[in-house]
């Protein structure tokens, strides 16, 4: 039974245009490389403050712009309607989530970020959702559309969902749950969630 569902941010519930090949010359990082992680790698404060700027000018811009996703107004109110504890995690900024939740009218209390808990892969933010909801990992679904989200959510013990937008990618085998959008998520959810419409 699904008794909470959290989800990713850009590619899941909002557009994302964001150009890392750009930030990643930008800050030179190579490509085998998790941005944040060279980030955090870097040799003084003044660097990672510098590519920190970087970083955020790229997210603040897209995040202007940044339109919901198909079948994302529908799904959140169904959701809420059910009274189903409902979460963001994201590894955005805070002011750019921020900014794209107002834009987008998304009215979820929890919303984490990378400064909030250390950026996903890592489990903690999922975890420490969890453990606020009262709720065992393994009945809440969390939602992304990147490797990292899935890889979070087997690290939390959680139901992996990976939306794929219809493109497949090659690790979508990790995750428990695939869809190809927003509606058939819907559609799931309905199924497995521990209140049912009449």
């Amino acid at each position: 039974m699904i008794q909470g569902i959290i989800f990713d941010l850009d590619g899941t519930l909002v557009e994302s245009s964001l150009d890392f090949s750009l930030i990643r010359q930008q800050i030179g990082c190579p490509d085998d490389i998790d941005v944040l992680k060279h980030v955090a790698s870097l040799d003084s404060k003044d660097l990672q403050d510098k590519a920190n700027q970087i970083i955020i000018e790229h997210e603040n811009q897209d995040a202007l712009t940044a339109k919901a996703l198909a079948g994302m107004t529908v799904l959140l109110s169904f959701i809420e309607k059910q009274q189903i504890p409902c979460a963001i995690v994201t590894r955005n900024s805070k002011a750019a989530s921020e900014l794209k939740l107002a834009q987008n009218k998304i009215n979820i209390d929890t919303v984490l970020t990378r400064e909030c808990y250390p950026a996903k892969p890592a489990p903690d933010a999922l975890i420490a959702i969890a453990t606020q909801w009262q709720i065992a990992p393994k009945h809440i679904m969390y939602v992304g559309d990147y490797l990292y989200d899935i890889q979070a959510a087997n690290n939390a013990g959680m139901i992996a969902c990976f939306i794929n937008h219809g493109i497949d990618a090659h690790y979508q085998h990790l995750s428990d749950i695939i869809v190809k959008s927003l509606d058939e998520l819907l559609t799931i959810i309905k199924q497995y969630s521990l209140k049912k419409t009449p």
